[in-house]
């Protein structure tokens, strides 16, 4: 079975005008969503955030971040805390999470092992499937290269998931 790569196409309608963007991304809407959840969870890692603030917070439809959240509970990069008080929080640092134990966490990129068509004389990647395993593999290595709290110690004056006036 070919390996599916994953861009997603979706419209975001802009608050200037009625101007539309489109805009593809690598990853899937879940990782998308699950980066989401953990910079949020990141700005006050010792503080539990309630779903429905999370919700909000993210812009991720609150039926799709309970699938998130579990997926990054299983996988040990979130813990949940149930009760008053209680809600979700990260198990470990910001500065021990990468973007791509996110990603793995929730749907890992799918590197290319082998022909996609399953023809026999294929008995190694072929170039055009070779580059794109190159493409995923550099990707990979990019994502390990980031934490979350590289990304919240940025001196862009662009702040994740939050809004700041433009000058």
């Amino acid at each position: 079975m070919a390996p599916r790569i994953s861009l997603e196409l979706y419209t975001s309608r802009c608050k200037i005008g009625l101007i539309e963007q489109r805009e593809e991304f690598m990853l899937s809407k879940t990782a998308e969503y699950a980066l989401r959840t953990v910079a949020c969870l990141s700005r006050d890692a010792s503080q539990a955030e309630r779903a429905d603030a999370l919700a909000e917070q993210t812009k991720v439809p609150r039926r799709y971040l309970n699938k998130v959240l579990k997926d990054l509970v299983q996988s040990g990069l979130v813990t949940s805390r149930p009760g008053p008080g209680g809600g979700y929080s990260l198990s470990r640092s910001p500065d021990e999470i990468t973007i791509l134990d996110v990603v793995n966490a929730v749907g890992p990129l799918e590197r290319i092992r082998h022909c996609p068509l399953g023809l026999p004389s294929h008995t190694e990647l072929c170039p055009l499937h070779r580059e794109l395993d190159r493409a995923y593999a550099a990707t990979e290595e990019a994502f390990a290269g980031v934490t979350l709290g590289q990304i919240l110690r940025s001196k862009d004056r662009i702040v994740p998931l939050c809004e700041v006036a433009l000058e």
